[in-house]
């Protein structure tokens, strides 16, 4: 039950942004105390910088058209700071609203001069499924992304850019967009992969051992991560295959090459998600069926030694009643043939049993 209520913490409460004007700022999560913080990174094939700050307008300087720059702002609880970096960009108000209104859904919404793409980042934190809101806005030559606390999958990509691996250095922000993207959907696998072990590990220990009291509980927490996973990855289908279609500025052809693999890989994951869940849902049946297996070897072999002596307790009540003239009573041997009945019935009945295949 703790870890039910633990699950249930992270949910958004999205009872604050009820009744509210449209486009109105509120933010809408979990992580209340969270510091703003701004860590920014501005590179090109020649150049590379990175800086860390408090304020956005720190960061304001460093948008130039011959250089690709990568904001990144985690804590959403702050909407001021938020919201100097929207009117610096000219986001529209509803925008705005989405960044810190962390129950939204997997979506893309285009306008005149950037896109604004919302996503669910899944990654393994002290053994617990993370699942954070994650929101991006693609300009010309910036990339905003705003997160709801420290820590993220992006690593790989800020080590590639400072060391100028591979081709990101050259490319524009929509290929910086591929990065991340590839990167939260390259985390979804490890954790379906993870997810693929334990249903695994369970199923052996359904089959090979006798099942713990607690594999009700372990079922349940997976049918939970995998609804949570589900509810990540099927909208995100949607997000990337509207981006693989659109025609846009910001996109360059080359591009949408990689966003076509990227397709691809969420597509695998939705169907590894559609099998898991389904053997998820057998998980039950399967402990089910083995209880069930169980009980009626147990039932089985008490109905074999109550119907053994039945015939024996029916002899013993027939020698046991009280009346005065029972002439077997009055023979020298009648005990010892009495008992030579009895384990002949029972030899016999356990000869038939086996016979049967009942034991």
């Amino acid at each position: 039950m703790a870890k039910r209520r633990k699950l249930m913490l992270r949910r958004p409460k999205t009872t604050k942004s009820v009744n509210q004007v449209p486009g109105t700022m509120t933010y809408v999560g979990n992580k209340e105390a969270v510091e703003t913080k701004l860590d920014v990174i501005d590179y090109n094939k020649e150049r590379f910088e990175r800086f860390s700050s408090t304020t956005p307008e720190d960061a304001f300087s460093f948008v130039d058209e011959h250089s690709i720059t990568w904001f990144n702002i985690d804590g959403l609880s702050n909407v001021e700071e938020i919201e100097k970096l929207g009117d610096y960009y000219e986001l529209h108000p509803l925008v705005m609203e989405d960044i810190v209104n962390t129950g939204q859904r997997p979506k893309i919404e285009e306008y005149q001069d950037y896109l604004f793409i919302v996503a669910q980042m899944l990654y393994y934190k002290n053994g617990e499924i993370e699942n954070e809101h994650i929101s991006m806005i693609v300009g010309k030559n910036y990339v905003l992304t705003f997160q709801e606390a420290d820590g993220d999958v992006f690593d790989p990509i800020r080590e590639r850019i400072e060391t100028a691996k591979g081709r990101i250095r050259s490319r524009g922000a929509d290929y910086l967009m591929f990065a991340l993207l590839d990167s939260i959907i390259d985390n979804y696998f490890l954790v379906i992969d993870d997810m693929s072990d334990r249903i695994e590990s369970l199923e052996e220990s359904l089959f090979t051992s006798r099942p713990s009291d607690d594999i009700t509980y372990e079922i349940q927490d997976l049918k939970r991560n995998i609804l949570r996973i589900r509810r990540a990855v099927f909208p995100l289908r949607e997000v990337i295959s509207r981006l693989e279609k659109m025609d846009s500025e910001l996109i360059d052809p080359h591009t949408s090459n990689f966003i076509r693999d990227l397709y691809d890989h969420i597509i695998q994951i939705s169907e590894n998600i559609d099998i898991y869940r389904e053997m998820i849902w057998g998980l039950m049946d399967m402990y089910m069926t083995t209880i069930s297996n169980k009980m009626n070897e147990v039932m089985k072999v008490l109905t074999i030694m109550a119907s053994i002596f039945i015939p024996l307790t029916f002899i013993a009540g027939i020698y046991g009643m009280n009346f005065e003239y029972i002439p077997e009573l009055q023979w020298r041997y009648s005990y010892f043939v009495l008992w030579g009945v009895m384990i002949i019935i029972f030899l016999l009945m356990l000869y038939y049993f086996k016979r049967k295949k009942w034991i």
